[in-house]
This record gives C-alpha cells, structure tokens and sequence, in this order.
C-alpha cells in the first residue's frame, strides 16, 4: 500500500482550484485552519507573482460560484461576510510586504540622504580646506622666491604652475561632487554646468532641452542630477559615444526625463547583459529614482546606443515653480 502511494503522490492543485476549494471550506464552517489555508494561498500567490488584480478577478468568480444556487438573502449575507473575510485573510501578504518595501524605500531615502550631507562636507574640505592650504604653500613659496639663485626661482615658477592645475583640479572635483548651483539654481543649470565641462574634456557633443525648468524638492533635483551624470559617465567611459541627448518635460504632474546616447548599447532584452553592467550603476539608477517613487526604464541594443527613461509623480505643491524655497 505503501508503495502503491509513492507512485501515486496525490496531484498538486492549481492555484484556482485551490483558492476555490479554501473558500469553499471556510464558507461551510472551516474555522481558522481553513482562514490560515487563505494566508498560505496569499504567500504563494505573491511566490507566483499574481498581480492583485488576478486574485480579485479569481475570487469574484469564485464567489458567483459559491452563491450559485444559494437560496435565502440571509445565508448569501453570510456567503459574503465568509468569503470578504477569506480574501481579506489571503491579501495579508501583499499588505506585509507593501509595508516591508515602504519601510525599505524610506532606509533607502533616508541612506541617500546621510550620503550627500557627507559628500557636501567632503565637497567643502576639497573647496576650501585644501583650496586654503593651497594658498599657504603660494604665500610660502613667494616669502622664499626673492632669495633664491636664479635656478632655483624657475623651479619655484613650475611649482607653482604645478599648483595652480591641483587647485583647477580641486574646484572641479568638489563642483562635481556638489555643486553649489544645484542648490543656489536648480538642477537643470546644475546639469548644463556638468555637461559644458564633460563636453570640454571629453569631446562629447551634449544637446540639453529642458521645459521642465522649475524648482522642485531638494531630494527630486539631486536624484535627477544624480542620474545625468552617472549616464554621462556612462556615456564617455563605456558607450564611447559621441552625442547625448537629455530631454525633460512634465505630462500632468509627471516629470519625465529621457537621457539618450548613440554609443555601442547593449542587449537590454537580456537579463544577464544588464547584471554584466552593474558597474554602470543601472542598479543604483533604479534605486534612487525609485526612493522618491519614480521609475526608470532602459532601451538598449547592441550598436544602436541607451536610452533611459524617468518619470517622477510631482505632488501638486511641487508643480508651483513660484512656491517659496523652505
């Protein structure tokens, strides 16, 4: 007999037969073993990635079978009352994990917060602290000058030379950590002022076209800025292209921003292709925008250059470009 079950194992039911069954059960009485069978069905519903739509459509039809036949408007109450409880009992998960994703979105805001407030600091020790001990050194050097041979006054002159490309070198470094723009202007001048010294020292033709110009929240304008200069980056280092495209408008109280190049592109159909190009910082693109609830989307093929897509719901104060900067 024993054997005769190992090679009949009892078939596994499909997850409508199975939802069906449940509320079957719970409706005729079945208690709380029959309501922790809903919970179960919701984890494996979220495990087979049913979209809260299937699972309403699902259990609609199942509830017209269930009341199919029913005589009685009392008993159809109680149909009704069962099977709300029973799908209510079945979403849990869904709602567990909504509010693990929330808790996770706000870690993630609050991560990319604390790490601009120190890439502000290290910005302002680059800027000025080093910028002042620069100063220093010239002071020094030019006490020191006058009583030196002749020789040795054109090597203080390359020293100097040498110090004035380090603080060159210094003040792009720490406007390109944090520009001071970003702030004082906004991200679309931010961004223009990034692309005019990208062009300059990349020989990368960049083509701005922004109607979307206006003062927007603090954590939305450095995500944004964020995300043209990892895709400039991008574009230089590993694209190789010679042209780039940003584009930024508002549809409603969407932002929308398209970052294009024409460089080599990749099979973004593929999913190991895109976890190759980690390095590219797609992931921390994702992360960012999705943080402040956007979502960016990644057109790519091999030869024919990327594309990225973002959109940004706006709350309807952050669509007032006259609304007071607090």
């Amino acid at each position: 007999m024993k054997s005769a079950m190992q090679r009949n194992p009892k078939p596994l039911l499909g997850f409508e037969e199975e939802y069906q069954s449940c509320l079957h059960e719970y409706a005729a009485g079945g208690g709380e073993l029959a309501l922790g069978r809903a919970y179960e069905l919701g984890r494996r519903a979220l495990t087979e990635r049913k979209s809260l739509m299937e699972i309403a459509s699902l259990h609609h039809h199942a509830v017209l079978g269930l009341l199919r036949g029913v005589p009685g408007e009392v008993r159809q109450t109680e149909l009704l009352r069962a099977s709300a409880e029973f799908l209510a009992e079945c979403l849990s998960p869904y709602e567990m994990a909504q509010r693990g994703f929330q808790d996770a979105m706000n870690t993630l805001r609050q991560m990319n917060e604390t790490l601009e407030e120190e890439i502000k600091r290290i910005a302002y020790a680059v800027h000025d602290e080093a910028g002042q001990l620069l100063v220093a050194v010239h002071l020094a050097l030019a006490e020191v000058e006058p009583e030196l041979p002749e020789p040795q006054r054109a090597k203080c002159t390359q020293i100097k030379e040498l110090l004035t490309e380090v603080e060159k070198h210094l003040r792009r470094y720490s406007h390109e950590l944090r520009p001071t723009i970003l702030d004082d202007l906004g991200w679309v001048p931010a961004i223009r002022f990034l692309a005019d010294g990208v062009s300059k020292r990349a020989n990368l033709s960049i083509h701005i076209d922004a109607s979307a110009s206006e003062r927007l929240p603090s954590t939305i304008e450095t995500t944004l800025y964020r995300i043209v200069q990892e895709a400039l980056t991008n574009a230089v280092k590993h694209a190789k292209a010679s042209n780039v495209w940003i584009h930024a408008w508002k549809e409603n109280l969407v932002l929308c921003c398209s970052i294009k190049d024409n460089g080599g592109g990749f099979d973004a159909n593929r999913t190991d292709a895109v976890r190759r190009r980690k390095g590219l910082g797609l992931i921390a693109m994702r992360e960012r925008v999705s943080a402040i609830g956007g979502t960016l989307r990644i057109q790519s093929s091999l030869g024919n250059g990327t594309e990225l897509s973002i959109r940004i719901p706006l709350e309807g104060e952050h669509a007032n470009p006259n609304r007071p900067r607090g």
